[in-house]
């Protein structure tokens, strides 16, 4: 979806420091939903998504795909169903997040997730 459709974007939700020092998918936009210092929701969210939908090809179109990425999909989802609260149609969570869930021994990146499905990803 996000290589065949130049309006979707994709866009990681994590705090700066996961984005930062865990890494990210390349070439995702970046619009914390929560983080430091307070850990409260970010209450430009929903305008900050709209102003990168606006640089997109066929920005016009009401129902972009807009594609949320956090660590585990929690977060994401939370910030897809406030989205889809504010009229966005096309709104869709990475299953497992960036790095999906713990496995037995506490390790992330192990059972699902962005990296672990071998998709490209950077570290700064």
């Amino acid at each position: 979806m996000l290589e065949g459709n130049p309006s979707a974007v994709l866009i990681d939700v994590r705090s700066d420091m996961e984005y930062l020092m865990v890494g990210h998918p390349a070439h995702a936009v970046h619009i914390a939903w929560i983080d430091a210092p307070d850990w409260t929701v970010n209450p430009g969210f929903v305008a900050e998504v709209r102003k990168v939908l606006l640089g997109r090809a066929a920005a016009h179109e009401k129902n972009a795909p807009v594609v949320l990425l956090c660590r585990s999909a929690n977060r994401s989802q939370d910030a897809a169903d406030v989205l889809i609260a504010q009229g966005f149609e096309n709104v869709y969570v990475v299953e497992g997040g960036f790095e999906g869930p713990l496995d037995e021994n506490h390790h992330r990146s192990k059972i699902s997730g962005w990296r672990y499905e071998g998709l490209p990803w950077e570290q700064c």
